[in-house]
């Protein structure tokens, strides 16, 4: 019998055990991989699922729940540069359970085919967006398009060139414009294009340190990260770097660097604008450049805040979303 209970213990003790010792084996070694399966983890909570839809031989990677047809729109959600459809794990936690999301990796991100450069460009990647939204039926009804940074820049875009589309649109802390104040950020690339060092990026980090100072530029309260979890952010980013680089150059090369600019009065959709106030990557000047080509755009201007608003501030986003979507639903119910 005590032996019996002993064995016992052991298999039950063993069972606990391993888990435990995986999670610390991954932490000190692959601390990589032990943050990808956190988003599993997340995903997995929150009823995400992710799933592949082809055009051709180029793949989307997308996340999505629900079905499409509820009392409100869907939301389609277009993360940043060199992020990933997990990006709005946070702020989907804080959205209604009933509504329908698609997150979708942009062009050459994480899931989705990399091609060439002429995908990367603002308006190759909204060709190629607008390509997804046909191949899942998300067009069959009007949905509600949310952008950020560079997603913010090609969402604007398709706006503007596929208005019949969507129902209303919200970019977060939009790329391309004409910004009347330059950012700290903006100021750096100016530096290094005058003293020609390309490689030098803050947005793409080499190293635990530069990921840290990528983190203080990207914040205005940045997250305070164990040292393990900045080698695990920069493992899950090295390998991506010289598509990184390409990318970046295109989307602020000339053809993509005004892009939202240039096609604002062509956006008849109704319009939410959030902008953290002290954004370092985009200046919050840009918000005003908005309203003047489109004054019955709605601002939300938010104290405390930097440019990863869906890292600093997701539940406030959340609530200004999905406050904007019913109301607009309202108006045309």
């Amino acid at each position: 019998m005590e032996l019996s209970v002993a064995k016992t213990l052991m298999l039950t003790g063993g069972i606990v055990f391993l888990p435990v010792l995986v999670f610390i084996t991954s932490y000190v070694f692959w601390p990589g991989v032990l943050l990808k399966a956190y988003n599993w983890y997340l995903r997995r909570r929150q009823g995400m699922v992710v799933r592949y839809s082809h055009v051709g031989s180029y793949r989307f990677c997308y996340s999505s729940r629900g079905t499409p047809g509820g009392s409100t729109p869907s939301l389609l959600l277009m993360h940043g540069f060199s992020a990933t459809k997990d990006n709005w794990l946070l702020v989907i936690t804080h959205l209604p359970k009933n509504q329908h999301l698609v997150c979708v990796d942009m062009p050459g991100h994480e899931g989705t085919s990399r091609t060439g450069p002429e995908d990367y460009s603002i308006l190759g990647q909204a060709n190629r967006i607008h390509q997804f939204v046909q191949s899942i039926g998300l067009d069959k009804t009007p949905f509600h398009l949310v952008g950020t940074s560079m997603g913010g820049n090609v969402a604007g875009v398709y706006a503007a060139r596929y208005p019949s589309d969507l129902c209303s649109l919200t970019l977060v802390c939009p790329a391309g414009l004409v910004y009347p104040k330059e950012s700290e950020f903006i100021s750096h690339l100016r530096e290094l294009e005058k003293n020609k060092e390309e490689e030098s990026n803050p947005l793409i980090p080499t190293t635990p340190q530069e990921v840290e100072t990528m983190l203080k530029l990207c914040c205005y309260k940045p997250p305070n990260l164990s040292q393990q979890v900045m080698r695990g952010l920069l493992a899950n980013r090295i390998p991506n770097n010289d598509f990184y680089r390409e990318a970046f150059k295109e989307i602020v090369g000339e053809k993509s660097r005004h892009s939202l600019q240039e096609h604002l009065h062509q956006i008849t959709a109704p319009l939410q604008v959030i902008w953290g106030k002290h954004d370092q990557v985009l200046d919050v000047s840009g918000a005003t450049v908005i309203q003047t080509v489109l004054p019955h755009c709605q601002v939300d201007l938010l104290d405390d805040c930097g440019h990863a608003v869906a890292l600093e501030r997701p539940r406030k986003m959340a609530k200004l979303i999905t406050d904007f979507v019913h109301s607009e639903a309202k108006k045309h119910a």
